[in-house]
């Protein structure tokens, strides 16, 4: 089947579905296929959940006008999202970078929203697969479409450039993560500046952080770049005012108080205002938006659990952003401080000495007591607390629990499920 016929059929039913267990009713059903399973076995149970069509590509399970044959199904999901896009009036902004990524995300949608309609990738769905799903629900009224780009190889960026094709770009920063797949500190600039390549070669417009050496040299002298800086007036200029804990900020004669902690969300707050005032959105409603955003899903969230205060970052982790949290949670009132810094994933040959670093900048700070978790943590010189697993540390506590109320810093990768510790502490 061709994708202008797809499209046809996607138009009269514009709802796409990849997971059996999230079928809506008349939604086009995508087998995609794995490693470890082949979604054209469950095209069955689609449409017996109330999907309209299901799209495959082994004939062998085509056995009704309700399946639609194609080549490669992740293939035709990647063209008929390109194709819809190109169809669609909505504005493109498309974002990547080492950390942050999607707080801006959702920090810009917040703000834009107040004025325009807008959709934005869902979680972190921002891969070959995510980036394809957010673009297919741009709606007829959309006007401005937030797309998430995630990537830990180089190439990767530009592929998803391809299909999401944006008239606006913005990169939060170069860090120390992915370090396994990009090849190094360089790979990551190479490889995220991906985005850069495409807005420039299209002579599109660039958003950045003007206090970015790195931005700064990598989009040189492109005429449509439009950045804020703390102090650079050749830019916008928003001030940076605290983060005690919470990141307070001045743009003109107003101040905004957010509720994200640390100073390395000032940048996440300072992109959704430059947006904001490029695309006319009032101060005043900038302010709101940003004022009402609350982080969630383990992304630097603040929580009592049973007097202690703690800060719960545990959704990922990298050297980058493991040393930003180390260095805010030491500038943070308190006299009882305690990390619990879990393991940082996918940084190959570099990973010992990365945990090494991070486990010596922990023993410099003035914290009470330090708890490392995970197979790297556990391979170093340290004078702090080292366990090799989740459950390790889960049996010492229960044997050793926190005698004193104290403020927590809980952060590492995915993998190692760290808020998990909550249910112990």
């Amino acid at each position: 089947m061709n994708i202008a016929k797809l499209y046809s059929i996607f138009l009269e039913f514009p709802n796409v579905c990849t997971d059996t267990r999230k079928i809506t009713k008349d939604c086009i059903f995508f087998a995609l296929k794995g490693d470890n399973f082949n979604g054209n076995k469950f095209a069955f149970d689609a449409l017996k959940k109330g999907a309209k069509y299901a799209v495959i590509d082994e004939k062998k399970y085509a056995d009704s006008n309700s399946y639609l044959l194609v080549g490669d199904v992740l293939k035709t999901l990647q063209e008929l999202a390109k194709h819809h896009r190109n169809e669609s009036s909505a504005k493109v902004i498309s974002l990547t970078g080492s950390n942050g990524k999607t707080t801006t995300k959702e920090l810009i949608n917040c703000v834009l929203s107040k004025k325009y309609k807008t959709i934005a990738t869902v979680g972190n769905l921002n891969n070959h697969i995510g980036v394809p799903l957010t673009l297919l629900s741009i709606k007829p009224e959309t006007e401005i479409a937030i797309v998430e780009m995630g990537a830990n190889h180089q190439k990767e960026i530009e592929f998803l450039c391809g299909i999401a094709q944006p008239d606006f770009g913005y990169i939060t920063n170069f860090g120390k993560a992915h370090l396994e797949g990009f090849g190094g500190e360089l790979g990551v600039i190479k490889g995220k500046s991906e985005l850069y390549d495409y807005l420039l070669s299209n002579n599109q417009n660039v958003f950045l952080n003007a206090d970015d050496p790195i931005q700064l040299e990598k989009l040189g002298r492109h005429i449509k770049k439009i950045g804020f800086s703390k102090d650079n007036h050749e830019f916008y200029r928003i001030e940076f005012l605290e983060a005690n804990p919470f990141v307070q900020i001045k743009i003109e004669d107003l101040t905004i108080n957010s509720q994200l902690i640390g100073s390395y969300n000032f940048t996440n707050c300072a992109a959704a205002v430059l947006m904001g005032k490029y695309f006319g959105v009032p101060l005043e409603a900038v302010k709101e938006a940003i004022e009402s955003y609350a982080p969630a899903n383990n992304r630097s969230q603040i929580l009592n659990k049973n007097g202690h205060s703690v800060i719960l970052d545990a959704y990922n982790a990298n050297p980058t952003s493991m040393k930003a949290a180390l260095d805010n949670f030491q500038t943070m009132e308190g006299k009882n401080k305690i990390a619990f810094l879990g393991d940082m994933f996918e940084l190959g040959i570099t990973a010992k000495i990365e945990h090494q670093n991070i486990a010596d900048l922990a023993a410099e700070h003035d914290l009470n007591d330090v708890y490392l978790i995970g197979e790297n943590f556990n391979g170093i010189k340290t004078s702090l607390k080292t366990f090799e697993s989740f459950d390790s540390v889960a049996d010492y506590l229960k044997n050793n629990p926190l005698k004193e109320k104290a403020a927590l810093l809980i952060k590492g990768s995915r993998g190692m499920a760290l808020e998990r510790l909550l249910d112990i502490i």
